[in-house]
């Protein structure tokens, strides 16, 4: 069993949180969620408050005293699910402001998995300036970006592309539908 950190942000699309924590949980693995102040308010709105129920623990955002805080800590990685481009960018500058953004330096630092999943666009210049960053660093970003030609049949099918991509790159294998080739 590996252990995960789920970061959640207030970008919209607080259902790929719930779907990635979903699988993780499914296969077997600790999921430890950290969740902004806006983000649990997004996940308030959009009627995604299951997401905890997947989920074995949480940290405050503002615990710096929190496991996931040191490189010390046994996490095997982490995703931010969904990723305000605020968060992004705090991220990529090193700015270690709150938990979530300090977990996530430590992942780089570490050369632990870190996965990013942008919901905002479009992108302007400083977006993508920041994500080439994260990619240097070592940081993959998969953006909300689903794909169709499995054709989806739910909402939640049409999600799980993109959650499968992060499972993926967590390096969690997950067999979350028809893979390019089998269609």
């Amino acid at each position: 069993m590996s252990r995960f950190i789920l970061g959640v942000t207030g970008a919209s699309g607080a259902i790929y949180a719930t779907r990635t924590a979903l699988h993780l949980k499914r296969l077997g693995h600790e999921v430890v969620a950290i969740v902004t102040r806006p983000g649990g308010e997004v996940v308030a709105f959009e009627g995604e408050n299951r997401l905890y129920d997947y989920c074995d623990d949480t940290r405050n955002v503002e615990d710096f005293f929190a496991d996931c805080a040191s490189g010390s800590s046994g996490y095997d990685g982490m995703a931010v699910v969904p990723c305000s481009m605020g968060t992004l960018g705090r991220i990529a500058a090193g700015t270690s402001d709150n938990l979530l953004v300090r977990s996530a330096d430590v992942c780089l630092k570490e050369k632990r998995p870190l996965v990013i999943v942008p919901r905002e666009m479009p992108y302007n210049l400083i977006h993508l300036e920041n994500m080439v960053r994260l990619n240097r660093a070592g940081a993959i970003v998969v953006p909300a970006s689903p794909q169709f030609y499995t054709h989806p049949k739910t909402v939640e099918d049409l999600v799980d592309t993109v959650v499968a991509k992060v499972l993926k790159h967590l390096g969690v294998d997950a067999d979350l539908g028809k893979k390019w080739g089998s269609v």
